[in-house]
């Protein structure tokens, strides 16, 4: 039977919101890696805010850096709070989460994930 169990995002500090710093995908921070191996994977939920007076554009990178299957693109409101980036997804076998967006240091992410073992 499976088990779940919720986890820290691994780039996180104790759960606290992690500022998107990058503003490439070559440069693109890693926020989370999942488990090596098959036996385990991670539901990752991310939620994100964005402090600035206009939209910005955040690029999740889910498992790799290929254009554009492994990028997600969601445009934050401004002065916005706690907008759903990813809802769910599932990821293992050591590959992480990535994020960029088009203007430093304005975005925070939050989040979590449900780790799961066979």
């Amino acid at each position: 039977m499976a088990t779940f169990s919720k986890q820290f995002l691994s780039g996180s500090t104790n759960g606290k919101p992690q500022k998107v710093t990058s503003t490439s995908s070559g440069s693109g921070a890693s926020f989370h890696v999942c488990p090596a191996g098959t036996t385990s994977m991670d539901e990752i939920w991310l939620w994100a805010t964005n402090s600035d007076v206009t939209s910005r554009k955040l690029t999740v990178c889910l498992g790799g850096l290929v254009v554009p299957t492994d990028e997600i693109e969601v445009s934050i409101p401004p002065e916005s709070g706690l907008v759903l980036v990813i809802p769910g997804l599932v990821l293992n076998n050591g590959l992480a989460v990535r994020l960029f967006a088009d203007v430093a240091d304005v975005i925070c992410v939050s989040g979590y994930v449900n780790r799961i073992t066979a």
